[in-house]
């Protein structure tokens, strides 16, 4: 998946920090609230989420949609993002 917006570009070239899970692109305020209702409500949280998973495609895009109630193009949004995020800071 492809990404070229101004959110995914941020986020993935700076530091995570405390950032609200709503910074998370893919995660709007609907899925972002609903992820906070389940107590992550930090983007860090996700990706704890995302790596204990191994960083596996298809079981964390199944775990946000199931989660947030994200569907299949959030969460792959998502997905690249942490993922592209990772290759210089992890």
């Amino acid at each position: 998946m492809e990404t070229n917006t101004l959110d995914h570009q941020e986020f993935v070239n700076e530091r995570m920090g405390n950032k609200s899970v709503l910074f998370l692109p893919g995660i709007g305020k609907k899925r972002g609230r609903k992820l906070e209702l389940k107590d992550f409500d930090k983007a860090y949280l996700v990706l704890g989420q995302f790596l204990l998973l191994k960083k596996d495609h298809e079981r964390f895009t199944e775990w946000l949609k199931h989660t947030s109630g994200a569907n299949a193009r959030e969460a792959g949004l998502c997905d690249w993002c942490l993922r592209e995020w990772c290759v210089p800071f992890i």
